[in-house]
């Protein structure tokens, strides 16, 4: 492959997907050079906060593994300067690393516009050269064309025959369909309930909604301005939502399991 100017292919591991508040707890950048030739700037980060059991179970790194990392201000710097005037590359780096990236820099005192740069998302290619619809699923699956897409009938009997070779192909020799109530994607947010609406992060209780949306824990929100809360009991709102905020004024405040 050849590159007209310094490409830097880089990835972030951090204590989350909360790119509003989780850290960084790796980063690895490689630049390659017009010439062929090739830099590393690869470490573990501090990020001065307890990393989830899910996420050490997922990257391989727990706390004991970070405790004498730089904190990312200490090589914030370091990765702006080995970053240059590269144009970047990685997976899903549009939608998550950029932005994490952006904000720890920020937080460190320095910019980094990293939208005024040339953008290589393998992830985007991916998704938009290699279809992951219905149709590509009653391919890989079936082996054949789906004939009618898009209409209701045949969709429906699609799924079908896809659930049917899912069960024949993961089942472990079991045909009940419940064998594939198994797979399920499990996500990095840790939410309180069913709805979503409040999600824990570093021990406190966030609201996903509203003003304080990601911003102000409940337990703050509940010191500083109880006339939103207030506000939401007269509002719209779901009994679930009610139901914690209301525990909440009533000095009944959540603890994570």
């Amino acid at each position: 492959m050849e590159i007209k100017k310094d490409l830097v292919v880089l990835d972030l591991e951090s204590t989350g997907v909360w790119i509003e508040k989780d850290k960084i707890i790796e980063i690895a950048l490689l630049k390659y050079h017009p010439d062929g030739s090739r830099e590393t700037f690869c470490t573990r980060v501090n990020p001065g906060m307890p990393i989830p059991k899910m996420v050490s179970e997922l990257t391989g790194i727990w706390d004991k593994d970070v405790q004498a990392a730089p904190g990312f201000k200490t090589i914030a710097e370091k990765v702006l300067d080995f970053i240059g005037a590269s144009d970047l590359a990685g997976f899903s780096i549009e939608r998550f690393d950029l932005h994490l990236l952006k904000r720890e820099m920020e937080e460190a005192g320095l910019g980094f516009e990293w939208d005024e740069r040339l953008i290589y998302d393998a992830q985007k290619v991916f998704h938009l050269n290699e279809k992951r619809d219905l149709s590509a699923a009653y391919q890989f699956y079936c082996g054949r064309e789906l004939t009618g897409a898009h209409s209701a009938l045949a969709d429906s009997e699609a799924v079908y025959a896809i659930l049917e070779k899912q069960v024949e192909e993961y089942g472990n020799g079991e045909a009940d369909l419940s064998v594939l109530l198994q797979f399920e994607y499990e996500s990095l947010f840790d939410f309180h309930d069913g709805e979503r609406k409040f999600c824990w992060w570093n021990g406190k209780l966030f609201p996903m909604f509203g003003k304080y949306s990601r911003k102000t824990p409940l337990e703050d929100i509940v010191k500083t301005d109880p006339g939103y809360l207030k506000w939401i009991l007269a509002k719209d709102f779901s009994d679930g939502v009610k139901s914690i905020v209301r525990a909440a004024l009533n000095g009944d405040i959540p603890t994570h399991a």
